[in-house]
C-alpha cells in the first residue's frame, strides 16, 4: 500500500458556483475507488481516494484487509470493466496517453455514508475518467463511455438557484444529490455538489453532532 495525495479532488458546494450551462449527474452514496491503467503495464494499481495498492493477487489481499466491506470491488472491476475499458483506451484516439485513471463509486442499495451492508448486491459505476493531464470533459465522458455503467444524467441546462432548490427538495429522484459539471473546455472544467434535504436529515439522525463531516 502507498499513501497518496487526494486522488480525486474535493468538490465544492454550490455556495459560489458559476451559474452557467452544466450537466448534472446523480451523486451516489458509496465509496470512491480509482483504477489505474498504463499503456505498457495494463491495469496495475487501484485504491481509495487516499491510498493505492497493486492490482494483483497480493495487492488485492492487502486492500481487502485494509478496507473491510470493499472486498467485492476488484472482482466486479475485473469482470465487468477491465477488458472493455482497455479496448477503448487502445482504440480511441482521445486516449493516447501513457496513463489513465478511472474513478468509480462502489455501493449497494443500502450503502450509507461510506458504510456497506455485507449481504447487499454491490455494483461499480464510473463517474469520471482522467488522463495524465486532466479529468475529461463531461460531454466527452458521455460520448465515449455511455455503453458502460456510468452515473445517470439528471439534468442538462443552466445551473440556477431554482435547480439547486429543486434538487434539495427531492424533485429529481436522487438519494444523496447531484454533481454538476460545466465549462467550455477541459481547461475551464468546474464541478459543484448539491445534496438533498432528506439526505441531510438522515445524516443528522445517524451522526448527530458530527453530521456536517458527511455533508457538503
Amino acid at each position: 500500500m502507498v499513501r497518496v495525495q487526494l486522488v480525486y479532488p474535493k468538490i465544492p458546494d454550490s455556495k459560489n458556483c458559476p451559474l452557467e450551462r452544466c450537466i448534472a449527474f446523480e451523486k451516489y452514496d458509496g465509496t470512491n475507488l480509482h483504477w489505474v491503467w498504463n499503456f505498457e503495464l495494463g491495469w496495475y494499481a487501484f485504491g481509495t481516494r487516499r491510498d493505492r495498492f497493486d492490482l494483483d493477487e497480493q495487492g488485492i489481499a492487502q486492500f481487502n484487509a485494509a478496507h473491510p466491506g470493499l472486498e467485492e470491488a476488484s472482482d466486479i472491476f475485473n469482470r465487468e470493466f477491465a477488458s472493455a475499458l482497455e479496448g477503448v483506451f487502445r482504440e480511441n484516439k482521445n486516449y493516447q496517453y501513457p496513463e489513465i485513471t478511472v474513478f468509480t463509486e462502489f455501493f449497494g442499495m443500502n450503502s450509507f455514508a461510506g458504510m456497506h451492508k455485507q449481504d447487499d448486491p454491490k455494483q461499480l459505476l464510473i463517474f469520471d475518467v482522467q488522463t495524465d493531464k486532466y479529468i475529461i470533459h463531461p460531454e466527452q465522458f458521455l460520448q465515449d463511455f455511455s455503453k458502460f455503467n456510468i452515473a445517470r444524467v439528471v439534468y442538462r441546462g443552466k445551473l440556477t438557484g431554482k435547480f439547486i432548490h429543486d434538487v434539495r427538495e427531492g424533485k429529481y429522484d436522487v438519494n444523496e444529490g447531484v454533481i454538476c459539471k460545466g465549462g467550455k473546455n477541459i481547461n475551464s472544467l468546474w464541478m459543484v455538489k448539491i445534496k438533498t434535504y432528506s439526505y441531510q436529515k438522515k445524516l443528522q439522525q445517524v451522526f448527530t453532532n458530527d453530521w456536517q463531516s458527511y455533508w457538503e
